[in-house]
């Protein structure tokens, strides 16, 4: 793949989740620790040279070949701070200003999500660019070059994740097109944070050749074969839905691609939905007494919503939903809104969940789970209520295993509504977990009695 362009799109970016350690390998050469400041400079040719032991083949940390000719090296400056240090071919940039204008474009993005640009160095014909040392090697090693254990569902879910929001960010700050994406260019800190390589922001070559890999495509087959090495860690439908988005991200039209948005919208949910993976519906609900055991076995008094659950009649379900409405839960929607409301900060949000609303009640549920998407993913707030909907337009849709994610998260906003134990129990029948379907009908039926 040459290079990768994305949708221009703007909004600001999310809370970031929490990371995870990919590897438990040592960091042997040490880094700064996050005690310096990422400060953009010049430096001499000299310092680089010193800094990288006069560019000693030892210090190489890039793959480097006649199709890849520019090489990274790791090394240390004299203040003690590990950096790594791209050295491009010669004369692959004639113009010492374009160079420079460049190399200050992407120096000037700072991200979380990204191995920030530090510096440049442009002596003579001498071309070079500096970031933050990474320690914790390359994705490509995690993936294929792995020796203790393979990386886990959850922990590639989440370097897609990162990805979209390095990539989100960089459009944002008005640079829309990355060069030769690949395994190559996601980097991982001390801790395992993944973090996109600024390098592939700078063109190879401004002489009229810009080198670069190729992308080879797969048979349709091939999507079926993931690692066999996750087996276990995820479910057939999340699967697929990787699968599908990543075809629809390599389409050549643009307006077939879907955008940055959509993308960590959809990647936070299927990150979401690996965490509960192979979770119990069991863990989520209230221990059994005794007493409640010696009754299990007694016919259950379900309110009109909870035997339409046990019936699985989504029709029925989504006439009673509609007519629940949000209840207590607009009030808090409200509170939480007002003042951004106010300043007209999240008007466009408010209007994502009442087009959402509308679409539900038209029954045109694909648009629904599109709207609703989009107002939590800007929420200050879990809904329950809005996950409660969304459960049903995903199961109206056949997306059972989204649906349960929903029914779940939305039971853990609202431990004390029996709505999301009921859905529950729709969800489990349909995914053919009979028993599990019963006890969660059972426990709605509880909160109900209470």
């Amino acid at each position: 793949m040459g290079c990768i362009c994305f949708k221009s799109l703007r909004l600001k970016p999310p809370p970031s989740i929490t990371s995870t350690v990919v590897d438990s390998q040592d960091d042997d050469d040490g880094d700064d620790g996050g005690q310096y400041p990422l400060i953009f400079r010049e430096f001499s040719f000299e310092q680089l040279r010193i800094a990288t032991d006069g560019f000693s083949p030892g210090n190489i940390v890039s793959e480097h070949n006649e199709w890849v000719p520019n090489t990274v090296y790791k090394g240390k400056l004299g203040d003690g701070r590990r950096i790594a240090v791209k050295r491009f071919q010669r004369l692959s940039w004639p113009d010492p200003f374009q160079f420079i204008k460049e190399a200050e474009a992407v120096g000037r993005l700072r991200s979380e999500h990204m191995a920030n640009l530090i510096g440049y160095c442009s002596d003579d014909s001498e071309r070079l660019v500096v970031a933050e040392f990474m320690p914790n090697s390359t994705l490509s090693k995690h993936l294929f070059h792995w020796e203790k254990r393979p990386m886990k569902w959850q922990t590639r879910l989440k370097v897609a994740l990162h990805t979209a929001k390095a990539l989100e960010y960089c459009n944002d700050k008005g640079i829309n097109l990355y060069h030769d994406l690949n395994p190559y260019r996601i980097l991982f800190d001390k801790v395992g944070n993944p973090k996109l390589s600024c390098f592939g922001l700078m063109k190879n070559s401004h002489e009229g050749k810009n080198h670069s890999t190729n992308l080879a495509f797969a048979p349709p087959e091939y999507l079926r074969l993931v690692d066999s090495a996750l087996a276990g860690q995820f479910s057939d439908e999340d699967r697929t839905e990787l699968m599908h988005i990543a075809s629809r991200c390599l389409k050549t039209e643009p307006e077939e691609r879907p955008s940055i948005r959509f993308l960590m919208s959809t990647l936070s949910r299927l990150q979401r939905r690996s965490e509960l993976w192979p979770t119990s519906v069991k863990r989520l609900m209230p221990s059994s007494s005794n007493k409640k055991t010696k009754h299990a076995t007694e016919p259950l008094k379900l309110t009109p919503f909870g035997d339409a659950c046990l019936r699985a009649d989504l029709c029925t379900m989504h006439e009673l939903l509609e007519k629940l409405g949000y209840g207590a839960d607009d009030d808090v929607i409200s509170n939480e809104f007002s003042f951004q409301m106010w300043t007209g900060e999240m008007q466009e949000n408010m209007d994502h969940k009442n087009h959402g609303d509308a679409a539900f009640r038209a029954k045109d549920y694909d648009t629904g789970i599109e709207f609703y998407t989009e107002f939590m993913y800007g929420a200050p707030t879990v809904s329950p209520t809005v996950l409660a909907r969304r459960c049903l337009c995903y199961l109206m849709t056949e997306m059972f295993s989204e649906a349960l994610s929903d029914a779940m998260q939305a039971q853990v906003a609202s431990p004390e509504w029996p709505i999301p134990l009921y859905l529950q129990a729709a969800c489990l029948f349909k995914l053919d977990m009979e028993a599990e379907a019963k006890e969660a009908l059972r426990h709605g039926s509880a909160l109900e009695s209470y």
